[in-house]
């Protein structure tokens, strides 16, 4: 058993949460009961999450995205009621790490990426350097790149082509981070991978020849909390498991 503040001092001082400005709280973000020993972490603290963790007799949840963010109306209706009502009804504890779990060396969901893909790292780029850059073991075609991605995450990726150079620096970033594709351009990638796509980011693969790959939100952002959840059974002796809620996005 652990107690929850404990536990929250530990991920604290493990994920540095406190040194980040951040869309939402990271840390505890519902309080359940104060001992810790069965623990269901996913990615998202959706209803669907919430009910799995109770189904499972949890005594917390751990997610990467939890459920208060900046620009909230802040009135606990509807769907918030329903979320919040089955947790507090429970006694769950629901702890929610977000840049922290996205940056976190190698813990992280960009570091735990790079794993699956297996890219290894050698630098840095973008706001808050929340970007990686590496390399494969040898270059890459496109095609095999994608082939490589649709291996490790299940799923295919969205591909814009760009100039269809060989593959020998990859820049990536979990998540809904297309917003750093020109950061990672200037970086020196010959392709990027991340979770989402907006308008901008054809144009620029298509002006640039940097390939530019939608790899899906959740997807991408899998497996930083199973990596975290492994490192809680063996330093804290918790009882983990992941459930992965389906989310085509």
């Amino acid at each position: 058993m652990t107690h929850r503040i404990e536990l929250e001092t530990h991920l604290a001082s493990l994920l540095e949460s406190g040194r980040w400005a951040d869309y939402g709280p990271n840390g505890l973000q519902v309080e359940g009961r104060a001992e810790v020993q069965r623990l269901i972490c996913g990615v998202t603290a959706s209803l669907a999450m919430i009910e799995a963790a109770i189904d499972q007799k949890a005594d917390a949840l751990l997610v990467h995205h939890g459920l208060f963010w900046r620009g909230q109306e802040g009135r606990v209706t509807g769907w918030m009621k329903k979320r919040l009502a089955a947790l507090l009804r429970h006694d769950i504890n629901l702890y929610a790490y977000h840049l922290p779990l996205d940056a976190h060396p190698s813990l992280g969901n960009n570091a735990q990426l790079g794993l699956k893909l297996g890219l290894k790292s050698e630098g840095r780029f973008g706001d808050k350097d929340l970007g990686w850059l590496g390399q494969p073991e040898k270059p890459l075609s496109l095609d095999a790149l994608q082939a490589r991605i649709t291996l490790a995450l299940g799923r295919p990726p969205r591909v814009i082509a760009g100039d269809e150079r060989p593959i020998r620096r990859v820049g990536w970033c979990t998540g809904g981070a297309q917003g750093h594709f020109e950061a990672a351009i200037n970086a020196g990638a010959d392709a990027y991978i991340t979770g989402e796509m907006s308008e901008p980011q054809p144009h620029l693969a298509r002006e640039t020849g940097v390939a530019f790959l939608a790899c899906g939100h959740h997807a991408t952002e899998r497996y930083g909390v199973q990596a975290l959840g492994q490192h809680l059974t063996t330093t804290l002796g918790l009882d983990v498991q992941f459930i992965d809620i389906d989310n085509p996005a």
